[in-house]
């Protein structure tokens, strides 16, 4: 089969790798089809040209994945409809996967016209699925982990498909079929100018549990340091790629896993600059010396509150007291720490908004410019189902249609305070972020100019805008 795989455009000058499409196109060449990508996020092509694409090539499946956010959410309907539009619409199979689709999948399959929804890891589900329309192999609701639209055009959902517990069998992403060129554009956090960036997972799921967390795959799977290792040399013998941005859910499974990868980096000689996603429960000074060692430069930590209530709450695993001392730790051995602060869970004080304030403005180095959003309970998530028990939102489509309509802006109030009490509290704390942030960038630009002129700074490069 000849399978067209559709990279949205999500609106930015440059784009993360889209590794779920990446591991789909490698499992399905692999099972002997033939996969081409189409680049709406390099080209920033409108919808209308995916139509005429369509209409001038031939195709027997069609795939996009997406993620459950408000403008992936509308992205989605409006790719949608250009695919349906096609002349060619009844010749190919429409197929949409991702953490949006797969937690709401009836929904989804509404508002697409999709034949086909992916439920959970693809690897092995995409291929049986294209045998299945292929060969007619089988019928459609012996495959796990799919939902699809019977004759009647009724949504069935199937079961879910055990995961692949050794994920060191899945092939690496597909590299050669996407604009890597593009994607090697990508800023991360104190990224050189001269570096290539290439994102990478290190292991699959999460060992905790967080009630705002939508990700459908419990349980982690972590990598061998070998497979990591051998991908890496890759990304740098074919790509030059220099950073790594590991994007998994937690490298920092646990501080034995963590040092022994850093340790392998290390005793391998990878050298390469990467950043990944932490906990602070296991940043003590052993495990983050080593990880600068093996080239770390950024851990972005969840930290969410730094109200213990509001922790317990979140099943976080963390305490004020916790967080203080591992953000103190990333800082003395000179990494940057990434401080991600969401408002607004299960009755959380208003004051825990002047407390992420002062936290921030204390701890953030300025590696990235950091505000305070409310939290989001996406389908999926046990806090959606909260507000489904409390009457707070109906389903799935009373979130997006109706809760949901930007990441900034409150979709449910599980507070006790009005919603006007909690933008004018969060204008007021990012307003003296921003500031913050703004400053920051100007007393290094003033020392920039003051080494340049003062002491005959012949490195200095220009006042360039950052």
């Amino acid at each position: 089969m000849k399978i067209l795989m559709v990279v949205y455009d999500n609106d930015s000058y440059t784009a993360e790798f889209p590794m779920g499409l990446g591991y789909l196109a490698s499992a399905i060449r692999n099972a002997g089809h033939k996969v081409e990508v189409y680049h709406q996020d390099v080209y920033h092509y409108p919808d209308e040209h995916l139509t005429t694409f369509l209409d001038s090539h031939d195709f027997d499946g069609v795939m996009v994945s997406t993620i459950g956010g408000y403008y992936q959410y509308r992205k989605l309907i409006s790719l949608s409809k250009a695919i349906n539009a096609s002349k060619n619409r009844k010749h190919f199979s429409y197929m949409i996967g991702g953490h949006g689709p797969a937690s709401a999948p009836e929904y989804f399959m509404k508002i697409s016209n999709a034949d086909f929804i992916g439920i959970g890891e693809g690897e092995l589900t995409m291929p049986e699925l294209l045998d299945a329309i292929e060969n007619h192999s089988k019928p459609y609701s012996e495959i796990l982990g799919i939902a699809y639209k019977d004759k009647d055009g009724k949504c069935v959902i199937n079961p879910r498909r055990p995961l692949i517990q050794d994920i060191d069998t899945i092939a690496m992403p597909a590299y050669d079929l996407f604009n890597i060129d593009f994607y090697a554009m990508l800023r991360m956090p104190n990224i050189k100018n001269n570096e290539r960036c290439m994102t990478m997972l290190s292991g699959r799921g999460c060992t905790f549990a967080c009630n705002f967390c939508y990700r459908l795959d419990k349980g982690f799977r972590p990598r061998s340091a070998k497979s990591i290792i051998e991908e890496i040399e890759y990304l740098k013998k074919n790509y030059n790629i220099t950073y790594i941005g590991f994007e998994d859910e937690l490298l920092m499974s646990s501080k034995e896993r963590t040092v022994e990868l850093c340790q392998a980096f290390i005793d391998a000689k990878v050298n390469i600059r990467w950043e990944c996603n932490g906990r602070l429960n296991y940043a003590d000074i052993p495990t983050l010396e080593k990880m600068k060692e093996a080239g770390c430069v950024f851990i972005n930590y969840g930290i969410e509150s730094l109200d213990n209530d509001t922790l317990k709450v979140m099943h976080k695993g963390l305490t004020r007291d916790m967080i203080i001392k591992g953000i103190e730790n990333t800082l003395k051995v000179g990494i940057s720490p990434g401080l991600n602060i969401i408002y607004g869970n299960i009755n959380e004080p208003l004051s825990a908004i002047d407390d992420a304030v002062e936290f921030l403005l204390k701890y953030d180095d300025h590696a990235q410019l950091r505000t305070l959003r409310p939290v989001t309970p996406y389908p999926g998530s046990e806090l959606f189902d909260i507000a489904v028990e409390k009457g707070l939102v109906k389903d799935a489509e009373d979130f997006y249609v109706n809760k949901h309509t930007n990441s900034d802006l409150i979709a449910v109030n599980f507070t006790k305070y009005t919603d006007e009490e909690i933008y004018e509290a969060l204008y007021k704390a990012n307003t003296k972020l921003i500031d913050r942030y703004i400053e920051n960038q100007k007393e290094k630009m003033h020392k920039n100019g003051y080494n340049l002129y003062m002491n005959r700074d012949a490195s200095f490069r220009g006042f360039r805008q950052m």
